[in-house]
């Protein structure tokens, strides 16, 4: 091979692969991609609802109520400390009974999507804790309803912040989804493994590195350009 075929081979991520690997990569990608978009979907959602309820049950809140605020509290302060690659390997039983397998892209979205909706519940709780307390008192002086209060006042003044937790547990998702290919999860991460680290090949490896770089700073972007507008409004 000529130096001008290496140069051109080089040019391109994609070149430095041979026509089995490209298919191979492509669908890595995609699976990727469902990984994060269905954890970020679903988490994001129940993630949302138990940063709420935390948040309106705490002491002094909207519903205070010691029971379920310490009950939810107790489990996010349980699982979030567990690193990914640990949790995913612990519940391998529970996710075998509830998805019927433990091993690719379906079964991985199931412990990354408890582990990120834990996780986004307490991002969501500290965003909307930010919001001024004098704003909520002054809704509730003006006769708006605990409801009302909560769905027009605090989560529409704490959303800037809500966008930026978002943000975040989306770069935190990307990496989870990296892990999870180390234990047959698909995607990215179990690409790299197989035919990067197990064969010694760096370039396939750094691609891969590139590959979710660049996912993420879309994601990252993206999210710093909504909590901008969100500001401004």
């Amino acid at each position: 091979m000529s130096a001008t075929t290496v140069l051109a081979a080089d040019s391109g991520f994609l070149r430095v692969f041979d026509d089995d690997l490209r298919p191979l990569l492509i669908e890595a990608i995609w699976e990727t991609l469902e990984l994060v978009g269905v954890t970020l979907l679903i988490g994001g959602l129940l993630g949302l609802v138990i940063g709420v309820v935390l948040y309106a049950t705490s002491p002094g809140n909207l519903w205070s109520n010691t029971w379920i605020f310490n009950g939810l509290n107790v489990v996010v302060n349980i699982i979030r400390p567990i690193p990914f690659i640990i949790f995913i390997t612990a519940i391998a039983p529970l996710t075998k009974a509830v998805m019927g397998t433990r091993i690719g892209t379906e079964a991985a979205i199931f412990p990354m999507t408890l582990m990120a909706m834990v996780v986004i519940g307490r991002v969501v709780e500290q965003s909307l804790v930010s919001v001024d307390p004098g704003v909520v008192e002054a809704a509730r002086a003006a006769g708006a309803s605990r409801l009302r209060t909560l769905v027009t006042i605090v989560v529409p003044e704490g959303f800037a912040p809500l966008v930026l937790g978002y943000t975040f547990i989306f770069v935190a998702i990307v990496d989870m989804s990296a892990m999870a290919g180390y234990v047959g999860g698909g995607g990215l991460g179990d690409f790299a493994f197989q035919y990067g680290y197990q064969q010694f090949d760096w370039k396939l490896t750094v691609v891969v590195i590139a590959l979710l770089v660049i996912l993420v700073q879309v994601g990252q972007y993206f999210g710093n350009w909504l909590a901008r507008r969100a500001r401004h409004r």
